[in-house]
């Protein structure tokens, strides 16, 4: 019974914490697969997570929460695809700098505005009805909380728009061949700002998900680490939306393992326990590597005329 209960909460936990790889990684997918790779998702998220934290924190609301950390993510996302975009920079260097923007900022921006740590009353879980009364899956995966349902919403609603739209169609080609594309009539500018500016609002999104919904508290770089594994996902899961989210779904169960293991005192360094997660998106990547297929204008600018 004892060992019952502790899968399901390592299960249910391992769903609540896939969302912050999800809203970052599927936002990061779209990009990449239009050509631009964007480092900075880290940043975006500590920004989306203050913001919002702030707003509920201010306002008791957390819609209003929710749209602060969309417009937010809205901003950088259209900073990010200027610099990359527009300007040309080379993406791996301005990705940096746009994650040690957003990390500098929401430290300052925190430390300026609150003087100790605070909590907010966040999403509470909503139980889905007659789904969330079956045995060991309605807790695990019937009682969450609006942010999560609506996360892995994302998931088959990414997959339908890559796939089965014009857009998308779009989204692949000026991945694949941006001039090809122009020569068809595509924007390959427009493309490339609408997906970079989508995945800069969902990693605010995640950032949000984890301020407002998982952990109701907002600290200094709060999400350690989760952007750039978010971004190494993208890698892991082929630029498709079903395998990131069960490259997603693999880490956070990871993740939620290491913290119950602590949860119930088994006698393993903490050092080693918070390591797992990271080790094993590097063993993830090494893997990963060996059947890479990624978009081929990835990080590459575009020239008109060319």
């Amino acid at each position: 019974m004892i060992e019952d209960l502790f899968t399901v909460s390592v299960l249910a936990s391992g769903i609540r914490l896939a969302t912050p790889y999800l809203y970052a990684s599927i936002g990061e997918m779209f990009g990449q697969r239009s050509g631009v790779l964007n480092l900075g998702v880290e940043g975006v998220m500590l920004m989306g997570a203050f913001t919002s934290f702030y707003a509920v924190h201010r306002t008791e609301s957390l819609i209003l929460g929710v749209l602060t950390a969309i417009v937010v993510g809205l901003l950088m996302g259209l900073a990010t695809a200027f610099i990359n975009v527009t300007l040309k920079a080379e993406q791996g260097i301005s990705g940096i700098g746009i994650y040690l923007f957003g990390l500098g900022l929401s430290e300052l921006l925190f430390n300026v505005s609150f003087d100790t740590v605070v909590t907010v009353n966040g999403f509470p879980k909503i139980a889905i009805p007659l789904l969330a009364d079956l045995p060991v899956l309605g807790e695990i995966l019937f009682n969450q909380n609006l942010l999560v349902y609506v996360a892995f919403a994302l998931v088959p609603l990414s997959w339908f728009v890559l796939n089965k739209t014009t857009l998308g169609l779009n989204i692949r080609a000026v991945g694949q061949n941006p001039e090809a594309a122009d020569a068809m009539g595509i924007s390959v500018t427009r493309i490339r700002y609408f997906t970079v500016t989508l995945g800069g609002v969902l990693a605010a999104m995640a950032g949000a998900s984890l301020s407002i919904a998982l952990l109701n508290v907002f600290q200094q770089n709060m999400t350690a680490g989760q952007g750039f594994i978010a971004v190494a996902l993208v890698y892991f899961g082929a630029w498709r939306p079903t395998r990131v989210m069960a490259g997603a779904l693999l880490f956070s169960l990871v993740n939620a393992l290491q913290i119950q293991v602590r949860t119930i005192g088994v006698d393993i360094p903490d050092e080693y326990a918070s390591m797992a997660p990271y080790v094993l998106t590097i063993i993830a990547l090494i893997f990963a590597s060996r059947r890479i297929d990624q978009p081929a204008a990835l990080t590459k600018p575009f020239e008109r005329g060319e």
